[in-house]
């Protein structure tokens, strides 16, 4: 299973870098990235050597970055006709849709580790916690991925990009905020009960408690189940297409 899975994300990872695509989205990251830890994020008044500021935007950036790039993952397929093609090999949906994701995932890995100069200049001013810095880039690969398959499945659900960078932007946004204070205080006025169940399906709590240094298995398993079942989504959505 994983030959073809793996060869699929060969030909997206190419595909990639054969346009402009990837060295525009890095780009926009990175600034996007450093305007916000060290401006927005008042890095240097803060006068600390940590990377709480940056850590604090990547969420927000990855919601509004990621749906861009997920959304011709195959919204862009089904409009061209060429998804058919793509069926026609001998590989199964799950195959073809392990191979896009891989691709992506690897992509935004590469993105979020080529803001290493970040890490250089926290050490290089103070004296951080590099676990805890370690922790969060763990964190963040895997708050990429979770955003990654829900893009990917809400890009296989329709043929319209627009659409579904609409569609998995919201879908982001709602995981990311249903853990902030201001939503968790409305909640709890309505119901306890509800404003805990919503807490638990947040995003923004696991990635935090990377960002403090804790790698904990229960966070690690929360990503990856959010991974696979979007994942799965995806794959019975291509797979309806494949069998029309």
């Amino acid at each position: 299973m994983m030959g073809s899975a793996v060869i699929i994300a060969r030909r997206e990872w190419a595909a990639y870098f054969a346009s402009p695509v990837a060295v525009v989205f890095i780009v926009i990251f990175l600034a996007m990235q450093g305007a916000l830890t060290f401006n927005a994020g008042h890095f240097f008044d803060r006068d600390q050597a940590d990377l709480v500021p940056f850590f604090t935007y990547l969420p927000w950036v990855l919601l509004l970055l990621i749906p861009a790039l997920t959304m011709r993952q195959w919204a862009e397929e089904r409009r061209g006709g060429s998804i058919e093609l793509l069926l026609t090999l001998p590989i199964t949906p799950w195959q073809a849709v392990l191979g896009k994701f891989l691709a992506a995932w690897a992509f935004c890995t590469l993105a979020i580790l080529l803001t290493f100069p970040f890490v250089v200049t926290v050490n290089y001013l103070g004296h951080p916690d590099n676990g805890a810095i370690a922790a969060g880039y763990v964190g963040a690969v895997l708050l990429a991925g979770g955003f990654l398959s829900i893009g990917a499945a809400l890009s296989a659900a329709t043929k319209n990009q627009v659409i579904a960078f609409v569609l998995a932007v919201a879908a982001c946004f709602l995981l990311l905020a249903a853990g902030t204070a201001t939503v968790s205080e409305l909640l709890t006025r309505l119901s306890p009960d509800l404003a805990h169940i919503v807490r638990l399906a947040s995003v923004a709590d696991r990635f935090n408690n990377f960002t403090r240094g804790v790698i904990a298995a229960r966070d690690v398993l929360y990503f990856a189940s959010v991974i696979a079942f979007f994942l799965f989504l995806a794959t019975l959505v291509v797979g309806e297409k494949r069998a029309e």
